[in-house]
């Protein structure tokens, strides 16, 4: 069995492999403290991957864990060389996870799904099926969802709509990890945060084409559910974030010089105001007109400040355009057995 440690030097963590041990599809999944789950994962996916007829891999990520899922997942690579394992340094989140997944991913079509077993393994192949037909992205759709209807449902029904009126992406269900891409599509996009929800509406920024399969969604058969109530809070406040970088990514001077602009003629016509007012009547303008006076001030350096803002955003969109090879996570090591390897557990 191969392990690469962090310290070995790598192009975004992705492996260099051969192009003809380069596989066509790469099943990632994250793995939080799921210890009870993986093993039955596990063989569900590869009994359903061995119909597909076409090489594939199956890229698991440990989260961090602090049960024996590091420990299970290290026994299925040790007997499966299609298995990659990738291990993070500590607990990163969901984002990063799929972000080390795919980074390190090979295949042409790169689909990804929980850990926990509320995704049905068996509709892999409509997935792909899709992908083969020419979509870019394939996006999960939970019609029928058997979450808490005051604590689930209903805010994620919300956050839903908001998302696709906000991204002009027609989808019903941006929450679900259950998502299928071409690979030049996901590695186009950065993730970093909790970003890994609004993937269709990012990828729509890149002028990929998108649809929509409905899926199912059984219930958690073991372990218990990493998401609360906190969580849809915070996709509100994400939702203004990917409005902002989907209109405003490649300009935000566009944005913030349009309300410097304003603020600054705002403030200079009240002043220029105050100017004459002083020229035409002699009186004391900072006395009579104190308020107003202050006002203006306010607004222009608010808006000197805005635009500096701005200039700033735009140097940032063309640090962000140089590709700088950041990642959101840290990887302990990487763990895949060689083909020669299971040959001989054989």
């Amino acid at each position: 069995m191969r392990t690469t440690p962090a310290s070995v030097p790598r192009h975004r963590g992705r492996l260099r492999r051969k192009i003809e041990d380069v596989p066509r599809y790469s099943i990632v999944v994250p793995f939080h403290n799921e210890e009870e789950n993986v093993t039955k994962l596990y063989d569900r996916v590869k009994d359903v991957m061995e119909h597909v007829n076409a090489s594939f891999e199956m890229v698991f990520v440990d989260d961090g864990s602090r049960d024996r899922t590091y420990r299970l997942l290290e026994e299925i690579a040790a007997v499966d060389s299609r298995v990659l394992l990738v291990k993070l340094r500590r607990n990163f989140g969901q984002t990063s996870a799929l972000a080390a997944g795919f980074d390190h991913s090979s295949g042409e079509y790169v689909l990804a799904m929980d850990g926990d077993l509320q995704h049905d393994p068996n509709e892999i192949p409509t997935f792909l099926a899709k992908l083969e037909e020419g979509y870019d992205v394939v996006s999960g759709w939970r019609a029928q969802r058997g979450d808490n209807m005051v604590m689930r449902r209903i805010p994620s029904r919300i956050a839903n709509w908001l998302m696709a009126k906000l991204s002009g992406v027609d989808i019903h269900d941006f929450g679900t990890t259950f998502k299928a891409y071409r690979r030049e599509v996901i590695h186009n996009i950065p993730l970093y945060g909790e970003m890994h929800r609004f993937i269709p509406a990012l990828a729509s920024w890149y002028g990929a084409s998108i649809c929509e399969i409905p899926i199912s969604n059984p219930a958690r058969e073991a372990g218990q559910s990493h998401y609360g109530i906190s969580r849809t809070f915070r996709v509100f406040f994400d939702l203004l974030t990917i409005r902002f970088l989907l209109k405003y990514m490649t300009r935000p001077l566009h944005f913030f010089g349009s309300i410097g602009a304003l603020a600054m003629v705002s403030g200079g016509g009240i002043a220029t105001w105050l100017l004459i007012y002083k020229l035409i009547s002699g009186h004391a303008v900072a006395g009579e007109h104190a308020p107003w006076f202050i006002i203006a001030g306010v607004l222009i350096l608010a808006g000197i400040q805005l635009i500096g803002v701005g200039l700033l955003g735009e140097l940032q969109v063309r640090h962000f355009f140089t590709q700088t090879q950041r990642t959101p996570y840290t990887v302990d090591r990487v763990v895949r057995m060689k083909p020669s390897e299971e040959s001989l557990l054989h």
